[in-house]
């Protein structure tokens, strides 16, 4: 029955937003040359909320990311008819457009290849070795949920391609350990962005050394470098996943999630878009765990190669200057073609799977990411509406008129900004690049402007890991085969418990401008925060108990 009314309310919204655009439309003047009226205004930035705030009342994401999509397409087209029709599908930040950009294609292309290596390792009986083997070495849930973080950390080139590795790697262990998957793409989206974010050879490391102004005379790799110590989202958010891991506690609706993985469900909600977690059931009796160490391994160290190919490592350039030059797209697709055809050598070599076998995993594997493209391809098209709206240029001309009057303050500022932005538009590295020029402009050398810097990639990391519309936020829900709102709403308290932790701290290092004093200090507020929250926790536990 909620089901139902969710969706009826769904369908109403669409039906009244139609007929006012028509409405509207008919009452407007012809031959009216089109500007949007809606431009570099507050409103740009409705379209990704009505999406967001639609798909956590009616756990509906699809026809939510539509809702969101037809709203910055009516608000674009200034309610006519025809152009809402061509924003959404043809324009710039249309679905259209946005599926035939060569960097969206790349990633798709790269999910779509992880999700038939992950159905190879099934099938030859990797998967359910490997879960075998980490039941007797993995004891404990703590042990399971700290191994998912290690393994996190350990892949930090990519954060889509650490999402979805550890995923495919860690749900064996977890869903052995009666971890929820919930909590198990929290852990994964906990340790993508984070680590990239914090890594000198990443992909992000890249995007942010190229959001640099030329001629500004900053290095942006050495900038990003001394930024590391100042980004405390990252830092904090690791720092989080290990408190929680080790004094056994969730809040918010993960307690929820978890109390009911200890009973047997690991999924809560109702929509199963990945399966049930049964998919092992047909796997190769005779595999082994070396079947899927082995392929991860060499799956690892070709997209690292694809990436520094990209970049002209073979041509003569610097390994760390090609990972900054890569083109993460290409590579990543390169990379996961090489191991999908060294997965087919070696299974065949081992004589675990056949070659029909291995035939049927291809569509097998697309089909189980259908849900992650759908959300990616939705979650685009929003972010392009936004972008046609105006968005960016509001924030920045926003973020420009007070950025002079209140330096000081102006890291938590632009913290809080970027994480607004980010969440909006569901594109970190968008952000960054929009707010790097300004604080480049604000500061131009100096320790504020590393702390600054810091405030901008820590609010970007942080929005983006908030939103639904991230594509670190599907890819973290796709690697765990999770419903994607079930992540969202679970993951949403912790996201906001750090970043409240984080906008304190860059309070303190505006004044105090140094991270001798600053960073020890958001750790031990965070430490002291996280522990209060599981002493308030176990109090409502205790009244739970006794009523």
């Amino acid at each position: 029955m909620k089901t139902s009314k969710r969706r009826l309310i769904t369908i109403i919204m669409i039906v009244v937003l139609t007929c006012t655009a028509f409405v509207a439309y008919a009452l407007a003047a012809d031959g009216e040359e089109h500007i949007s009226n809606m431009y570099g205004t507050i409103w740009a930035l409705l379209p990704p909320v009505v999406a967001i705030v639609l798909a956590l009342i009616t756990k509906e994401v699809y026809t939510s990311l539509f809702v969101g999509i037809l709203v910055g397409a009516l608000f674009y087209a200034n309610w006519n008819p025809e152009l809402t029709i061509n924003a959404m599908f043809f324009s710039e930040g249309g679905l259209v457009m946005k599926l035939g950009d060569s960097w969206n294609m790349g990633i798709l292309v790269f999910l779509v290849i992880l999700g038939i290596l992950v159905c190879l390792m099934n099938k030859a009986g990797g998967s359910a070795a490997f879960g075998r083997w980490a039941q007797t070495h993995i004891k404990t849930r703590t042990g399971a949920q700290l191994a998912t973080m290690l393994l996190g950390v350990l892949i930090f080139v990519d954060d889509y391609f650490n999402c979805l590795t550890v995923g495919s790697v860690m749900r064996p262990v977890t869903d052995g350990h009666k971890i929820s998957r919930a909590k198990l793409a929290y852990l994964i989206d906990a340790t993508a962005a984070p680590v990239c974010i914090i890594a000198p050879i990443s992909s992000w490391a890249a995007a942010v050394t190229s959001s640099v102004p030329e001629g500004s005379g900053i290095n942006g790799f050495q900038m990003f470098i001394q930024s590391i110590p100042y980004n405390f989202y990252a830092l904090l958010t690791l720092l989080m996943i290990i408190v929680i891991s080790v004094l056994k506690f969730d809040y918010g609706p993960m307690r929820q999630h978890e109390a009911n993985a200890m009973k047997g469900d690991l999924f809560t909600f109702e929509s199963r878009p990945y399966g049930d977690g049964t998919e092992d059931a047909g796997a190769n009796p005779k595999g082994r765990v070396i079947d899927l160490v082995l392929p991860v391994i060499f799956l690892v160290f070709a997209c690292i190669m694809g990436m520094v190919y990209t970049g002209g490592f073979f041509s003569g350039t610097g390994f760390v200057d090609a990972f900054a030059a890569s083109d993460a797209s290409v590579g990543l697709v390169l990379g996961s073609f090489a191991a999908l055809i060294f997965a087919f050598i070696y299974y065949m070599c081992r004589r675990v799977m056949s070659f029909k076998e291995f035939s049927e995993a291809i569509p097998a594997g697309f089909k189980a990411m259908v849900p992650a493209i759908l959300i990616l391809a939705f979650a685009w098209t929003l972010s392009g509406m936004t972008g046609l709206l105006g968005g960016a240029e509001y924030v920045k001309v926003l973020v420009e008129g007070s950025a002079e009057a209140l330096q000081s303050m102006l890291p938590a500022i632009i913290f809080l900004v970027a994480v607004i932005l980010s969440f909006s538009t569901g594109t970190s590295w968008g952000t960054f690049g929009i707010l790097i020029p300004i604080v480049v402009n604000v500061f131009p050398a100096g320790e504020m402007l590393t702390l600054t810097i810091a405030a901008c990639l820590a609010g970007a990391v942080c929005g983006d890991h908030c939103s639904p519309i991230s594509d670190t936020t599907i890819m973290s829900s796709a690697g765990a085969q999770s419903d994607h709102i079930a992540h969202v709403s679970t993951q949403l308290p912790y996201a906001l418990t750090v970043a409240a932790v984080c906008f304190v701290s860059y309070i303190i290092a505006g004044f105090a401008r140094s991270v001798l004093i600053s960073l020890p200090l958001a750790l031990i507020m965070m430490l002291v925060t996280l522990i209060i929250i599981r002493a308030a926790t176990k109090e409502k536990q205790v009244l739970a108990d006794n009523k």
